[in-house]
This record gives C-alpha cells, structure tokens and sequence, in this order.
C-alpha cells in the first residue's frame, strides 16, 4: 500500500502513544505531583509542570521517575532508597488516574481510520508500561484499530533499541523495510533506522524538549490526517 503520494510502500504501521496519538503530559504531572507528595522532604516540596515532564518523558517510566527525583534535589546516597518508595506510589497514582488529564490529538481518529480503510495491519509500541497503556487505549476510543499493542515492558529492551520494533514487525508478519513507524521524538526514530523501518514523526509531540524538525526521519506531519493512500 503507498502512503502518502507514494513516498511509503508499506504492508503494516507501528505507531507510538504518548505524544502521537494521546496528549498524556496531564496525567503524568498529577500522578507525579501526587507520589512526590507522598515522599519525605525535599521531594515533596518540588513538584513538577507541563514544562518539565515534556522534557522527561519518552524513554520509559523507570527513566521518568528516576529524572524527577534528580530534579527535587535529594540527598547523595538515598536515590535507591527513595526510588523503591517512589515506584509503587506512581503505579499506584498513575492506575487511579489514567486517561482522566489526557486527550486523543486532532486529526489522530481520523488517520488510523484512514489506514485501516487501506487493509494496512496496525500496532501500537510505546514505551509506556502495558499496565497503562492498554487501558489508555481502551479509555480513549483506539485499542480496536490495532491488530498488536505492546507496551514499554513487553520486550527486554525499550525504545530507542530497535529491538520492540523488531518484534513487533514480527507479531505482524511483516518486514521492517515495509513496516512504517509513526512517532514524535528521537527515540521513535533511532529506533526505526536501527530496525531498517521508514519513520514518519509528528510534529506536535514532546521529542525531549528538542525541536523535532532536527530529528533524521524520512517526512513529518501535523496531523495524522495527512495519512492519505496514494
């Protein structure tokens, strides 16, 4: 199938969650805010904002958490001791409010509708523990549009190894080269060169704070809408 004017010839699309399909950054800044809550001094006096937790996300949670704590300032020496308080708060928070601060972006309905109409095979990849992402995509009206969904601790490795996509093209039954990747950072496509995928990035995403633009991808949308079968 030629997506796009013919620029992609592909069989199957891998697509990302957070910062692609959902805006999430509300969720991950009240669950946060609440498990910093939870901790001792001086944790619980440097909560995080939208501005912060854009910067942070993408590479997992076990990243984010750790990435927070080094912000609040702690003692040298306690991070391991802090960090094994901090995860079961998070999860904790993080299940109780899943979905409720986050909104599927413009144009993403539309797009996975238009793919599906095509006959491509659809799977979401992310990053995201499998605890929250499928009942993300349940919540927000998208798990039916995909054939696979796998989350950040469904593979040994996470994004950016290629190694999640890999699997994934073969949980599909299809060839990376012909497997396109949709994301909106890095590490969506670090990984998809290191897999031999094209990668498609939005332009509305997080990317760690950089400008996305700057990013070695094969093209860039500002809407998943502008997925039109050539």
């Amino acid at each position: 199938m030629m997506l796009m004017g013919g620029r992609f010839d592909v069989d199957a699309v891998i697509v990302d969650l957070d910062g692609t399909m959902v805006d999430t950054l509300g969720d991950f800044v009240v669950a946060l805010n609440l498990m910093l809550a939870d901790l001792p001094a001086p944790y619980r006096n440097h909560p995080v904002d939208r501005a912060n937790v854009s910067r942070l996300v993408g590479k997992g949670s076990e990243h984010l958490l750790s990435s927070v704590l080094s912000l609040a300032g702690g003692q040298a020496g306690d991070a391991q001791a802090v960090y094994a308080q901090a995860w079961p708060s998070y999860q904790r928070h993080y299940l109780d409010i899943n979905g409720q601060h986050s909104m599927v972006y413009p144009g993403v309905v539309a797009g996975l509708q238009r793919l599906r109409s095509q006959g491509l095979k659809l799977a979401c990849l992310t990053n995201k523990p499998t605890a929250f992402a499928l009942p993300l995509l349940k919540a927000k009206g998208l798990k039916h549009f995909f054939d696979q969904s796998f989350g950040g601790d469904a593979f040994e490795r996470k994004k950016p190894d290629p190694l999640p996509l890999v699997k994934t093209c073969q949980a599909l039954g299809t060839l990376p080269q012909r497997t396109l990747m949709i994301g909106d950072s890095s590490n969506d496509a670090q990984a998809a060169r290191a897999a031999r995928c094209p990668v498609l990035l939005v332009t509305y995403g997080y990317n760690h704070g950089e400008p996305i633009r700057q990013v070695d991808a094969d093209a860039f949308v500002d809407s998943l809408e502008e997925l039109v079968a050539a």
